[in-house]
């Protein structure tokens, strides 16, 4: 499963419900674009560091980028931004999870809903 960097997000801030999930999954993935957002949203070194030591010592994947994965969020990018508000990053993050055949965990259901053949897990906090 791969893990979107909203649901990290709120087990950093201590959300029980998140770190279930999480624990039910023995391999842990991530998209290269969740990475960057979450050392992008870290507010200084302390949040930075800790988000670091969180994926290291939960032994999280980082999915790198790929041609097909950029083809296809470019795609999504050009059929839904317009009519769906689709940004970029959440276009990679879709393309990551569908690439590798992979279930994506989120509570961002609106950002992604329009992608049909996501398979997409909700996380309600």
């Amino acid at each position: 499963m791969i893990f979107d960097s909203d649901l990290i997000i709120w087990i950093l801030k201590g959300n029980e419900k998140g770190l279930r999930i999480l624990k039910k999954n023995s391999v842990r993935y991530i998209s290269t674009q969740s990475y960057m957002e979450l050392l992008q949203g870290a507010k200084n070194k302390e949040q930075h560091k800790d988000v670091l030591k969180f994926l290291s010592v939960l032994n999280f994947i980082i999915l790198p980028l790929s041609e097909k994965i950029g083809s296809r969020a470019s795609i999504y990018v050009e059929e839904y931004s317009l009519s769906n508000n689709m940004e970029a990053g959440d276009a990679i993050i879709a393309a990551t999870a569908i690439e590798n055949n992979m279930i994506l965990c989120s509570g961002n259901k609106k950002h992604f809903k329009v992608v049909k053949e996501l398979q997409f897990k909700h996380f309600k906090p």
